[in-house]
């Protein structure tokens, strides 16, 4: 763009200049005209003088310059002096049209160009009281000489010319394009930015559309992250309570409690569609997105900050929650799926209450229980934990998922809670893993202001901790 702008810059200054040139230089031929003619007419009635007439009659009138030539004309066009040529070797001059007009209307004349000069040669000529003509004449250099002369200076004024427009040029297109590159690079911090007032109006409209887009980005993410995991979460249920029933595995006593639950799941269910629906109304989302860069790998483990969002337990939602009833809730949803693939799903620990959002300690608590069973092998073993930490921890409560899978690679724990990341493609495509689950926990945890740790190795199995 700025190449583009010098380049239309330095093109428009040479045309000016080449234009100002030609301009200027046929306005100072006129007036250079104007001012031979003014002065061979001054001359021509000088001349006039009847002493200086008789002289020239005589042949003994000596001009006394050589840059302007007299010609005094009978009244039949025959040369009766001329200062320069011997007057029997000029033809008549009855034609000639400075003597017409003279004889016409008194006065008179003309400008006629000498190619073997290349000079044109001004005539002026006025008519006597006996009727004779006196023509008075001068060379001067024409319009195309005088460019010729002055082309050597106009080639240095436009090459002069040209370097300074270029070095204006360039410190006024860079003072005009500073301020919109500084914000194509600082877009996030426009308002650190200073623009000129022209600006202003464009700055605004950028920084309303790009704060719109990236509010948009992160309500798509969002939206689709939470609707699958959450969807998921009453459907697991209401599948897993319904497939006993109907396999007989449910006693007479068992059936309406099954019943109750899966019932109490659809009313989960229809409540998250309708929560959806009107986060969608409302363009707005509570979970406030953690970058990735949050998550850090050291000696093994991974940690994942808190968000310092003081506001959270002032918002609706938060409540009283025993972690370990929704724990033991969670393993009794999962058993079923744990043992159609041979693993042993165990609880852990003791009554321990947190200050949380109930429905995202469930989400918490069943993506962390299904992605190790997924990534769990048969016969293995998954357990989970609930219990207060008073050594390592400061007394937090702390919620554990432990397994005996195929771990973790160093080299992919530190990307385990981007979203869609997995580890093992083929094995998360067929277990039916969407590679969302790390990443939903790993928001809610920061959310609640906790702590995510994960220890893994390779072939040994994987250890997440939330604390809280």
């Amino acid at each position: 763009m700025k190449k583009k702008i010098n380049k239309n810059l330095a093109v428009i200054s040479l045309f000016a200049i080449f234009a100002t040139v030609v301009i200027s230089l046929s306005m100072f031929y006129q007036i250079f005209k104007a001012e031979i003619s003014d002065n061979l007419q001054d001359l021509a009635y000088t001349l006039s003088d009847e002493d200086i007439l008789v002289k020239m009659e005589e042949g003994n009138y000596n001009l006394q310059t050589d840059d302007v030539r007299v010609t005094l004309i009978d009244t039949d066009g025959s040369v009766l002096y001329d200062s320069q040529v011997e007057k029997s070797q000029l033809d008549n001059h009855a034609q000639r049209p400075e003597v017409v007009k003279a004889l016409q209307y008194g006065t008179g004349k003309s400008v006629r160009r000498s190619d073997t000069i290349l000079k044109n040669v001004f005539y002026f000529a006025i008519r006597l009281d006996d009727g004779r003509v006196l023509r008075v004449s001068r060379e001067s250099s024409s319009i195309w000489t005088m460019f010729g002369t002055i082309i050597p200076f106009m080639l240095l004024m436009i090459g002069v010319v040209y370097v300074i427009c270029n070095v204006v040029g360039y410190y006024l297109v860079k003072q005009l394009l500073e301020p919109i590159e500084r914000l194509s690079e600082n877009i996030e911090d426009s308002d650190a930015v200073n623009v000129y007032d022209e600006l202003k109006p464009f700055v605004t409209t950028i920084r309303k559309q790009h704060d719109d887009i990236i509010n948009g980005s992160k309500m798509r993410q969002e939206f689709t992250a939470n609707v699958s995991h959450e969807l998921k979460t009453p459907l697991t249920s209401i599948s897993g309570y319904s497939e006993l029933i109907e396999n007989g595995m449910a006693s007479n006593d068992d059936i309406p409690r099954f019943a109750e639950e899966i019932h109490r799941n659809a009313k989960r269910l229809l409540t998250l569609i309708n929560d959806i629906i009107r986060l969608s109304e409302l363009d707005s989302s509570d979970l406030t997105p953690v970058k990735e860069s949050d998550c850090i790998i050291t000696g093994g483990t991974a940690h994942v900050g808190s968000v310092n969002n003081d506001g959270n337990k002032e918002r609706d939602g938060y409540e009283q929650v025993a972690l370990y009833d929704l724990a033991q809730n969670c393993v009794d949803m999962l058993e079923l799926n744990a043992k159609n693939r041979d693993i042993s799903l165990k609880l852990e620990g003791y009554d321990c209450r947190i200050y949380a959002i109930k429905s995202q300690m469930e989400e918490v608590l069943y993506n962390l229980c299904d992605n190790a069973i997924r990534y769990t092998n048969p016969g293995g073993t998954v357990v989970v934990s609930v219990y207060r930490d008073d050594i390592m921890y400061e007394g937090n409560v702390v919620l554990e998922v432990k397994d005996n899978g195929i771990g973790i690679p160093k080299e992919h724990q530190q990307r385990i809670f981007e979203r869609f990341y997995r580890v093992d493609k083929s094995r998360s495509k067929l277990t039916g893993g969407t590679g969302l689950g790390l990443a939903i926990v790993k928001h809610i945890v920061s959310q609640h202001h906790a702590k995510l740790e994960l220890n893994s190795e390779e072939g040994h199995g994987t250890d997440i901790k939330v604390i809280f």
